[in-house]
């Protein structure tokens, strides 16, 4: 966020213990700095000034006694003398206030310091989650600064950090021709990926642990200095190589892979077996020496190479070892027992860490678990708890429509979700008579919406849900996919209103954008950016959920860079190549030439991409052309700081218009081609026939204007891999891909709709059927 280096009074001096913890160093340098110093921070007893102190060292004096109970807070007091103190209940509250003071949104006036300030947090529990560029699947995005990253997380109010991302580009895993598997465990890494016991050693490389853990305890120390406790998020249990079950053949569990994406079927450890018990508790305990002050851990599960035995969810379905429950009890039976081992393996966790660190949190992500739901919730207690995006999921149906689209179902924790339903009240009330408390989280960025995006205005949104948050009572909550890449968007508002939410509640958020952006333009342009930010949310908000297009399923689709033809594989495969390698496909999947299918979901039908089309063709792409229009026509008055700001604007509506725009003729392909298809008369073969090359006409011309914008705009709008493209995000090679694109679709552009047949029954690359039977006839 922009700095004033200005604060309302004079500083004589910043001190702090002579025991001082990082975060109370970090945070009196900080404020030392923006005051007009250089940093220089001073030992207590040595000169009169403000001192910088966690609240855990004592109160300070004149706090309000309403206050002495409160569980998050941060009080400044900070007289005309240029003395007086900074005092907070965590670490990176310090650091929050001394950002605070030298951005000047608080109306902060000299009076109002010298009676002193207390300001209560929303949130005593606010983490990033799944936090993409820090630990997850885009940590090798071009141009992130960790110790930036993890200064902003504190800066915009958070209290916690993840910290258990692959030191590597890609994780070590066993893998087969022709599968696609190994990289579904780049994300969320398990134990075995960080430490070895005795009944593992020497199934991973020591040097690949080794390199793992030394990169966990340097996140866990970079957070340390800003005062954000470590936490890890895990996919547990997960799955072992066939080796290890060779060697100990009665530990085999659950088999968890999705047998149409994996080509080697993968099992976890009977989770109740005492071997198995022993050895999660080894290796937790191993991963807490190394960072003692690990704080909670976040179990995913059921996906990615995870899951609990003879849970209903599973990709093969029940399954499981001997050892849980005998065969031939009916469902009922069969969930209970599936929950109840869920609670032991949480509970052998929370043990094992408590001996360590008493206050260890273990959350389990509760949506796989629609039929052991309740199982499970009544083995849970203060430290054993649950998240998910919304109090009222159950399963993986998520609740709450889109705002524009009521048909629209499953919004829960998007960008679309702004409110929380009154139900959710007596969810949160229950869960606190057994002493629980879940964590909802909420979504801040492009991460699981409009990947790979950066730096999207939606400010109000953001603050809406918070605030409704705030209303429904919880204490805990998640920003999902962190803050991204804050360096990279620098005039961002959404980590604004995080703050704003967290320290000033009751403050409008129109007063928090007309602060903020008079900080970054000046009171002349302050209303032109404010109202821009605001038409662009307006834009935004009529985008329908295109289902796994609008999460993770854009870039392993390969939506950008594929050509949009009537029928892809008339193209033949080396020129299809440069995009299928890192797509999430397989030899056999539909998705390689049909754009509405993946494995066997069904992601857009004929009739919901007609609708989805038109919804966006009358409602978004008119409502962003118009704001770039706007944009373009206030920058040819400006200059300097103000230029630069509202260019960054505009490129990255320019950067969405062209997202939305390809996401738009996705669904239209959809309805052309099925419509094609299933027509019965050469009339209406010729109407979708002719409403497709319109559609095409419209991505070759979206096309050619991003090439545009990523060659000639210094702005960072999309995240990039500075190590090369996988399936979750793109490289440096994007433009070359997309210049392949072009010349692919004008030369097949004409061919006839067609959808692949059969392709189910593709063999894998290598494999010979006996001769005659290649048909299966």
């Amino acid at each position: 966020m922009p700095v004033s280096n200005t604060l309302p009074v004079t500083l004589k001096s910043v001190f702090v213990a002579r025991d001082a913890e990082p975060a109370e160093l970090t945070a009196a340098s900080e404020l030392s700095r923006v005051s007009g110093g250089n940093g220089t921070v001073a030992v207590e007893g040595a000169a009169a000034g403000v001192k910088v102190a966690l609240a855990s060292r004592g109160l300070p004096s004149r706090l309000p006694a309403s206050a002495r109970e409160a569980k998050a807070w941060i009080w400044i007091r900070i007289d005309d003398s240029g003395t007086g103190e900074i005092a907070a209940t965590h670490g990176s509250f310090l650091y929050a206030a001394a950002r605070l003071l030298a951005s000047g949104v608080g109306d902060f006036t000299r009076e109002r310091l010298a009676a002193g300030l207390f300001l209560p947090a929303t949130f005593e529990w606010h983490r990033p989650h799944f936090d993409a560029c820090f630990t997850q699947y885009w940590r090798s995005a071009r141009g992130f600064d960790p110790e930036r990253y993890v200064a902003a997380v504190a800066e915009a109010g958070l209290t916690h950090l993840e910290v258990n991302g692959l030191q590597a580009h890609m994780p070590y895993e066993d893998l087969v021709g022709s599968e696609y598997y190994p990289q579904f465990y780049t994300y969320a890494p398990g134990f075995n990926h960080y430490v070895d016991t005795p009944l593992t050693q020497g199934i991973w490389p020591a040097h690949y642990l080794d390199a793992n853990l030394n990169h966990m305890k340097r996140l866990a120390e970079l957070g340390r200095r800003y005062g954000l406790k470590p936490g890890v998020c895990m996919f547990e249990p997960r799955s072992m190589p066939e080796r290890f079950f060779t060697k100990y053949p009665t530990l085999r569990g659950a088999r968890v892979d999705h047998p149409f994406r994996s080509r080697l079927p993968r099992y976890t450890m009977a989770q109740d077996h005492p071997i198995v018990m022993r050895h999660y508790r080894e290796a937790l305990q191993k991963i807490m020496r190394n960072v003692p002050d690990l704080s909670y851990l976040s179990v995913w599960t059921n996906d990615s190479g995870a899951g609990f035995e003879h849970t209903a969810s599973l990709y093969v379905g029940r399954n499981g070892g001997p050892y849980m429950i005998r065969e031939w009890r009916n469902h009922d039976k069969v969930a209970e027992a599936a929950g109840q081992s869920i609670v032991r393996y949480l509970t052998n966790l929370q043990t094992a860490a408590a001996a360590i660190n008493p206050e260890f949190d273990v959350l389990l992500r509760i949506e796989p678990f629609k039929v052991e739901h309740e199982h499970v919730k009544a083995g849970m207690n203060e430290h054993i708890s649950w998240e998910g995006p919304s109090l009222l999921v159950r399963g993986y149906s998520l609740p709450y429509p889109h705002p524009k689209y009521p048909e629209n179902m499953g919004v829960a924790g998007s960008i679309f979700q702004s409110w929380m339903d009154r139900s959710e009240m007596g969810v949160l009330q229950r869960s606190r008579e057994q002493g629980v408390e879940p964590v909802i989280h909420y979504a801040a960025s492009g991460v699981n919406n409009h990947e790979p995006l950066l730096g999207l205005p939606f400010p109000r949104l953001i603050h809406a849900r918070l605030l409704a948050m705030r209303e429904t009572g919880l204490k805990r909550v998640s920003c999902f996919g962190g803050l991204t890449n804050p360096a990279k968007a620098p005039y961002w508002p959404n980590p604004v209103v995080i703050r704003a939410a967290q320290f000033f509640p009751e403050k409008p958020v129109h007063d928090v954008l007309r602060d903020f952006a008079t900080s970054l333009v000046g009171s002349v342009h302050a209303k032109t950016l404010t109202t821009a930010w605001t038409a662009f949310e307006d834009a935004l908000s009529w985008q329908p959920l295109v289902g796994l297009y609008c999460a993770f399923g854009f870039c392993w689709q390969r939506t950008w860079d594929r050509p949009l033809v009537p029928y892809l594989e008339y193209i033949p495969a080396a020129e299809r190549e440069y995009y299928e390698r890192h797509g999430c496909f397989q030899h056999n999947n539909p998705s390689l030439g049909d754009l509405g299918k993946d494995v066997l979901f069904d992601l857009i039908t004929r009739d919901s991409g007609a609708k989805m089309a038109a919804d966006m063709d009358r409602e978004v792409l008119p409502r962003l052309r118009s704001l770039i229009a706007r944009l373009d026509q206030a920058l040819a008055a400006m200059d300097g700081q103000a230029r630069a700001v509202f260019t960054d604007l505009r490129d990255r509506v320019r950067a969405y218009l062209h997202w939305v725009t390809t996401l738009r003729n996705v669904c239209s392909w959809c309805e052309c081609v099925y419509s094609y298809e299933g027509a019965a008369d050469a009339e209406t073969k010729s109407r979708y026939e002719s409403k497709l090359q319109d559609t095409i006409d419209l991505e070759l011309a979206n096309t050619r204007g991003l090439i545009e914008l990523l060659e000639h705009s210094s702005t960072e709008v999309l995240v990039l891999s500075g190590v090369g493209e996988t399936t979750f995000l793109y490289g440096e090679n994007l433009v070359e891909h997309l210049k392949k694109k072009l010349l692919l679709t004008e030369q097949y552009r004409h061919h006839e709709p067609r959808l692949p047949k059969g392709a189910y029954w593709r063999p894998a690359p290598g494999t010979r059927w006996p001769e005659g039977w290649q048909d299966g006839e």
